[in-house]
């Protein structure tokens, strides 16, 4: 924490820059695996008879009805299957009818249509707007309005990108998750603008790093225990699939706040006070 808060800000500044411009890249070339909200699908609770791993059941869905996208999760002897498109029931009985006993079978809409998600994006657009009005009315300053803004965009962007990475698809869920993010990252950002520029006592450096060793106390807190509730679903309850999501978005989304925040924001703020700001 010595070793941020007292470092030129210049370095600190183009880490978090650089990983944002990579994810978005990354986002741009390879895009986002969407949920079956998003495009709709068929949900199927199935009973197994005979004993199949995760993977194996996948491929059997995949192979005995001709589609790509397939998603499993195993709960004992109960599979809960995720096709992407229609599926006829009586076409799934009867092909894997020495397979499953099917419990439940139901087609899901896109509850998210087009319009919902241009309403999200809306409410993002909005939301950084007050958050930066709210700032600027607080601290009478543009420029810490604009680095919580740039602060908050590189801990969502670089969040997405490991979405992308790692397959996490767009979903309820997961939206959710990033909206989560916004809030706790404009927490920490607030926390060391107050600290920074509010108060008088000891050089820049030293409320800099009184402000690191409280907002980085707190990231790690919830990281590790976000790391948990990840480790644990894996482990022990591998059909929340919900809960597996939003642990590894907030994860992610956790360790790009620790960079945006201690790393970007932290640099701009000391540029800004170095250069007579505030005053």
């Amino acid at each position: 924490m010595n070793y941020i808060s007292r470092q030129s800000h210049k370095p600190l500044i183009l880490i978090p820059v650089i990983l944002m411009i990579i994810s978005l890249l990354y986002i741009g070339v390879f895009g986002l695996n969407q949920g079956v909200e998003l495009k709709g699908g068929t949900l199927v609770t199935a009973e197994l008879k005979h004993p199949m791993t995760e993977s194996e059941i996948t491929n059997l869905v995949e192979n005995g009805l001709k589609v790509n996208d397939v998603q499993t999760s195993l709960s004992g002897n109960t599979a809960t299957i995720t096709i992407s498109g229609d599926v006829d029931v009586n076409e799934f009985n009867q092909q894997f009818s020495n397979d499953f006993n099917v419990l439940s079978f139901k087609s899901v809409g896109a509850l998210l249509s087009d319009a919902a998600m241009g309403q999200i994006v809306y409410a993002l657009v909005f939301a950084f707007l007050f958050m930066s009005a709210t700032v600027f009315f607080v601290f009478r300053d543009f420029i810490p309005s604009i680095a919580i803004i740039l602060s908050a965009l590189c801990n969502l962007s670089i969040a997405v990108g490991g979405m992308s990475l790692f397959g996490i698809p767009i979903s309820i869920a997961s939206v959710g998750a990033l909206l989560m993010l916004i809030g706790y990252g404009v927490d920490t950002d607030i926390l060391l603008t107050t600290r920074l520029l509010k108060r008088r006592e000891g050089s820049v450096d030293d409320r800099a790093e009184g402000a690191c060793r409280t907002g980085i106390t707190l990231s790690i807190t919830a990281l590790a225990s976000m790391l948990v509730l990840f480790i644990v679903v894996k482990i022990f309850i591998p059909s929340a699939q919900v809960l597996g999501d939003i642990s590894a978005v907030l994860v992610m989304g956790l360790i790009s706040d620790l960079m945006s925040t201690w790393l970007m924001n932290l640099g701009i703020l000391k540029w800004h006070i170095e250069r007579g700001g505030h005053n």
